[in-house]
């Protein structure tokens, strides 16, 4: 990274240290920390790393040309939100998320937001993420995005803002859960000091949440997960969540349309799929009707889908509401289809389709945080504060190329957490997703996924850019 001299960063905000003292939900951990010693923690860390190793939880880093399995770095401090703050954080994501499916109902049905002039037309039907296919198909419910993941931040002890909205096939479910059993594992004392709040059922409301979307008139649904087979980043977590749900995963090639139902091969024979859970992305599901070289999908599955005789999970079309352009509409949608203001706002965002706003961030590259539209995982971002002058003037001709690609956020303080890293105990930056699961209800379990910045000052936290995680606390208010 270059030397130039970057803009002075804000201070960030300490969940546990704060000005008035230790956070009330920190002072258990605080307390045992003081008393431990950094050479036990380190035993613990080796004690995950191993169990992780032996449960087989890696992923794979796209672009990685040796093929490598790679350890999610795994924080042995977990990070604790008291019930009180996840009220609000709880009351957010399931706002944002209702609202989001009824957005994803209405642009493929009778397009109210866009007649009512809130969003303008060319934004959805002109989006490369808007499916045509989905135009007239009513899903159980209304509901298109079954699993979602919100990406939200902490910049101040009653504020925080939405990152992003992940609605197409959000991941990392399985760390939340894995996470918190090598906590129970290797600190059981932990959980003697503190009520925290169960997430381990989450598997058994993904499951209810599937079961809710069922074909009209089908007894007994059999759900499936489909995945794309084990080169996939994910594949851990596809095996991890079939398992604990109890139902079967296949891949493409274990499933063929017949009679106008989907059904899968067996030991003992064709047997009809009624829910998909699918883990292969939108242009691979039906080489008929999107890519026509796909092995990962099934060819006439959009046949069946359309005549309401299988049910996905998520729906066909949902990028067009997770493209990062959109989301800078999701207030408007909550004011516009809940008459309610968000309890959680977005981060100000400049989108470089807009002239004005463009003109703006080619002046302050050095200042913001540009992203791509359809991007994700933290690949083509570009960091102003922390890019050499080489890196912005490379980024300001992509800019330049097409601009409608791009939206440019300020460099947030992302909040700290006590962190165990190799010269001990220290603050590292962290963001939080939450699973919110939509069905018959809007509903999600006490607890997310935190991912933390390992390296001192970064503020990336993807793991696939050197980010690890940690488990996630919510904790009843004493």
């Amino acid at each position: 990274m270059s030397t130039d001299t970057a803009p002075a960063k804000p201070a960030a905000f300490d969940e546990m240290r704060r000005p008035d003292g230790i956070a009330a939900a920190y002072k258990p951990l605080d307390a045992w920390m003081t008393t431990t010693k950094p050479a036990l923690l380190e035993e613990r860390r080796r004690d995950a790393e191993a169990i992780f190793r032996r449960r087989g939880i890696t992923f794979a880093v796209y672009g990685d040309t040796t093929g490598a399995e790679r350890l999610i770095p795994f924080d042995v401090i977990p990070r604790i939100i008291g019930a009180g703050e996840w009220a609000k954080v709880s009351a957010g994501c399931i706002q944002r998320v209702k609202a989001l499916n009824r957005f994803l109902d209405d642009i493929y049905g009778k397009q109210e937001i866009i007649k009512a002039g809130v969003i303008p037309a060319k934004e959805v039907l002109g989006n490369r993420l808007y499916r045509h296919e989905m135009v007239g198909l009513k899903l159980p419910h209304g509901v298109h995005a079954m699993i979602s993941g919100v990406d939200v931040v902490r910049v101040t002890p009653d504020k925080w803002f939405v990152l992003e909205d992940n609605l197409r096939t959000p991941s990392g479910v399985s760390y939340m859960l894995e996470n918190r059993a090598a906590m129970r594992r290797l600190f059981p004392e932990f959980f003697h000091r503190q009520r925290v709040l169960p997430v381990d059922h989450y598997p058994d409301l993904l499951l209810q949440t599937l079961l809710a979307i069922a074909p009209p008139g089908v007894d007994q649904p059999q759900v499936v997960i489909l995945t794309p087979g084990a080169a996939n980043s994910a594949y851990f977590e596809h095996a991890f969540l079939a398992q604990r749900m109890g139902v079967p995963m296949v891949e493409g090639r274990d499933l063929f349309v017949k009679d106008g139902r989907v059904h899968m091969q067996t030991t003992t024979g064709p047997e009809p799929v009624d829910v998909i859970y699918r883990r292969v992305d939108d242009e691979f599901l039906d080489p008929r009707v999107f890519k026509a070289d796909s092995v990962l999908g099934v060819a006439g599955l959009m046949d069946v889908y359309r005549a309401g005789k299988v049910a996905l999970a998520n729906a066909v079309g949902n990028g067009v509401a997770d493209d990062k352009a959109t989301y800078t509409h999701v207030p408007a949608m909550i004011r516009f289809y809940l008459g309610e203001e968000p309890i959680i706002e977005n981060v100000p965002t400049y989108r470089l389709a807009d002239p004005k706003d463009r003109a703006y961030v080619l002046e302050h590259l050095s200042e913001l945080v540009v992203k791509e539209v359809h991007g994700s995982g933290g690949y083509g971002m570009l960091v102003g504060p922390t890019a050499s002058k080489a890196e912005i003037a490379a980024y300001k001709e992509r800019l330049l190329a097409d601009p409608t690609d791009f939206i440019a956020q300020p460099t947030l303080a992302l909040s700290t957490c006590p962190t165990f890293v190799s010269k001990g105990i220290a603050p590292r930056h962290v963001d939080l997703r939450p699973y919110v699961l939509s069905g018959a209800d809007t509903v999600l379990v006490p607890g997310a996924l935190t991912r933390v910045a390992l390296k001192e000052g970064s503020l990336v936290v993807n793991s696939s850019q050197g980010g690890g995680t940690k488990d996630t606390w919510v904790v009843a208010d004493t």
